[in-house]
């Protein structure tokens, strides 16, 4: 109420001002326009009595001149007419002018002293009265002075009028604009406000169910996505806040991110967390006129994103997004998420030649290819790694001046990217505790050896004090390739490398993603629930059974094989066609490269092809969504679909089917997953196969359909207790727990 009657007093005065300001502003050029006016009367006036006085001026007094000033003294307004010869003494006037004018004016004197027409206004006995003297001549010489006084009253008289005019209007005015602005508070703000209010209140008491419709106006926009972003954190804290009771009751113990939060800081003791990555958790892009933030699809920023949101510090990646420098201070700083900053982004700038040759060249066409043993021949080119090595300076210059004026910090590096950078932050910085996870398989010594650089990659790799992997297998492979390639000392009991008095430890984190609260302890707004019927009808397709793959178009991910798989399966059992059909949510990856730009057009053409065989009027086999899909567009397609496709034909261990299983809320999906894909040394209870054995695949689709309820249920609560208990904090905490617990070889750093 006190803030409706400040608002109201607030909006009476400031339209009283305004209008009063307008007011003045109007009726002074008013008055203005009225004293022309009667300035341009009276000199016109003038100048035609000038013409029929001036012949009589000379005679002096006469009756003539008399009665001319008599005739034209009656005129509207005019109070009269006197005429003066040049010493002042009047000749002529109208009579009662003298007791007003008793004696000749200043404009008189001041129009003979000029020889021009002469006007100012005076106070004569409380009327405003107007003068104005015409000199008048005989034969070019001056014979007297012709004096008009006109009653100007009026003008005040109306200037009055429009004052109380005015005063009526702007009472009205204002009545009617406070009327209206109380009416749109109390629709547009007052109203929305209370129910927004009452709406936070019951979900602070606990009512979950509490749905109300936020506004989307622009003034209220902002407010709505805080609120909504409010929600979501006191419904997350709540569901933790349950979570951790409900363990602490049954004696259990489950990584969440408060868990981490608090482990981090007793391991670290203080100490700040760098984390280095080629691809950045948020990117800035242009959207036409307008800059938008973007999400990138990886697993490794699913994987990354949750640890810094939980433990702080900074992430340093390389600056990709078209509007990304003009989004970050001069450093190339900001703090992230957008919406809710938890910890800082650091953006590294690399020239388009560099970003070329270190990431789609080196990286892309040379060390994926060769750690991924996908039948993919690897491309080494001298200047890609010129490239590589400038990138990985370009970058410890930017650690190193990020890790100045902190002691011991801790660098957590990721993936083959940064081969070469653990060596050069140590040499300067070793008191950093520096880990590398290396988010690819380790093929075997003989691969690898086919890299031209094999030595200097090593080398630079075992300048970290921690280096990770997914599985033991990949770790076994690396020691090998060591052993094989430099002159160290491996320890095969503590799986360390001893190099030139350094040691390397190599162990296996199977990196995880964050495992959810059940739907029935997420807030009602932030549960994007979707049934299979709906979906299939935003497809439209009519069909019993959805299978589902999400994936990157890559060549590693058997995505082909994947769809002759489903081919297959409708050839040998076409009792479920029209009843199945598959939904592939392929993200574009790495377009320049020539070798993925065609698989994109492959994986098109392959799932044309299939559906131009098997396709009815309102079904089709596969339907392939291409483009960049949000987790909140994805986990619709998790929790209803039948069946998840899994078919890598090389990977370090797929977040893809970690993902399903936290998502499958219903229990009734089941996991196809390759066993060449790290995530099948985990999760035993899907359905194992070889995606190069097409029969096998097809084989599992049918088995998955066929399944029992129960045993789905089964199998998948298996895994779901799996990825739960061995969550992305977990990971996170066993990986930082293995760097603070390293002691270090504390050397003097290398001088440039």
């Amino acid at each position: 109420m006190r803030i409706t009657f400040r608002l109201i007093l607030s909006l009476i005065l400031g339209v009283t001002f305004v209008a009063l300001g307008f007011s003045y502003f109007q009726i002074q050029q008013e008055e203005r326009r009225l004293r022309e006016e009667l300035e341009l009367r009276a000199a016109v006036l003038a100048e035609s009595l000038q013409e029929s006085v001036e012949p009589l001026v000379a005679r002096g007094p006469s009756k003539d001149l008399q009665r001319i000033v008599e005739r034209f003294g009656n005129r509207k307004r005019l109070s009269g007419v006197a005429i003066y010869d040049t010493a002042l003494r009047p000749l002529a006037v109208t009579p009662g002018l003298s007791d007003q004018l008793p004696r000749a004016p200043a404009a008189a004197l001041e129009a003979i002293r000029t020889d021009q027409g002469f006007g100012e206004f005076q106070d004569i006995k409380g009327n405003s009265t107007h003068i104005y003297a015409l000199p008048l001549h005989s034969d070019a010489a001056p014979t007297g002075v012709l004096v008009l006084l006109h009653n100007a009253s009026h003008i005040s008289v109306q200037a009055a009028g429009s004052w109380r005019l005015d005063f009526i209007l702007l009472l009205i005015q204002t009545l009617f604009i406070t009327t209206v602005t109380v009416l749109i508070v109390r629709w547009s703000i007052a109203g929305p406000i209370a129910k927004t209010a009452e709406w936070m209140k019951k979900l602070r008491t606990g009512d979950s169910s509490a749905h109300v419709h936020l506004p989307q106006a622009d003034l209220f926009k902002p407010l709505a996505q805080e609120v909504l972003h409010l929600t979501e954190s006191l419904s997350a804290a709540r569901a933790v806040a349950q979570e951790e009771a409900r363990l602490r009751d049954a004696a259990e113990s489950l990584w969440t991110a408060e868990r981490l939060k608090e482990h981090v800081k007793s391991k670290l003791q203080g100490r700040t967390l760098f984390v280095v990555s080629n691809r950045e958790p948020y990117m800035h892009v242009r959207k036409g006129k307008e800059i938008q933030v973007v999400v990138p699809a990886s697993g490794l920023v699913t994987a990354l994103e949750p640890i810094l949101r939980a433990c702080g510090g900074t992430w340093l990646a390389h600056g990709g997004g078209d509007a990304d420098r003009e989004s970050s201070d001069e450093q190339g700083k900001l703090r992230v998420p957008p919406e809710d900053p938890h910890y800082s982004l650091k953006r590294v700038w690399l020239t388009k030649e560099e970003e070329q040759g270190y990431y789609y060249g080196f990286s892309n066409e040379g060390l994926w290819p060769l750690c991924h043993i996908a039948h993919t021949r690897p491309v080494f080119r001298a200047e890609d790694w010129a490239c590589y090595q400038a990138a990985n300076f370009k970058f410890a210059e930017s650690v190193l001046a990020e890790l100045e004026g902190t002691e011991e910090p801790c660098v957590l590096i990721q993936d083959y990217h940064f081969a070469l950078l653990p060596r050069l932050i140590k040499e300067k910085r070793p008191d950093a505790r520096v880990a590398i996870f290396w988010h690819i398989p380790w093929p075997n010594p003989e691969a690898f050896g086919i890299c031209p650089w094999q030595k200097e990659l090593l080398h630079g790799l075992l300048g970290a004090d921690l280096i990770g992997f997914h599985i033991q297998f990949h770790c076994n492979n690396f020691l090998e390739t060591v052993d094989r390639v430099l002159e160290s000392r491996i320890d095969w009991e503590r799986f360390a490398v001893n190099q030139s008095g350094h040691s390397t430890w190599v162990k296996p984190f199977p990196i995880s993603v964050a495992f959810s609260a059940p739907a029935s302890e997420r807030s009602v707004e932030s549960r994007p629930e979707s049934p299979k019927a709906l979906l299939l009808k935003n497809l439209g397709v009519k069909a019993a059974y959805l299978g589902v793959g999400v994936d990157r178009i890559d060549y590693t991910k058997g995505i082909l094989e994947r769809f002759r798989g489903i081919e297959r399966f409708l050839e040998k059992y076409p009792a479920y066609q029209q009843q199945v059909t598959f939904v592939e949510l392929g993200a574009p990856s790495r377009t320049l490269i020539k070798h993925y730009h065609d698989l994109l057009g492959q994986v098109e053409a392959e799932a044309d092809r299939i559906n131009w065989r098997f396709r009815t009027k309102d079904w089709k086999p596969i339907a392939f969504l291409e483009g960049h899909h949000t987790h909140e567009e994805i986990q619709p397609y998790y929790r209803a679909a039948d069946f998840c496709l899994v078919t890598s034909l090389h990977d370090g261990m797929n977040l893809v089917a970690k993902e399903f299983a936290a998502a499958n809320e219903s229990q009734q999906g089941v996991l196809i997953l390759s066993c060449f894909a790290g995530a099948s040394r985990e999760l035993l209870s899907a359905l194992i196969i070889n995606p190069y054995d097409i029969e096998q695949m097809a084989e599992a689709i049918r088995f998955a359909l066929e399944m029992s309820p129960e045993e789905r249920a089964a199998r998948m609560n298996r895994m779901r207790r799996t990825v739960r208990e061995a969550n992305v904090y977990c990971w996170a905490a066993n990986l930082v727990s293995e760097l603070s617990q390293i002691p270090l070889e504390v050397a003097e750093p290398v001088k440039p």
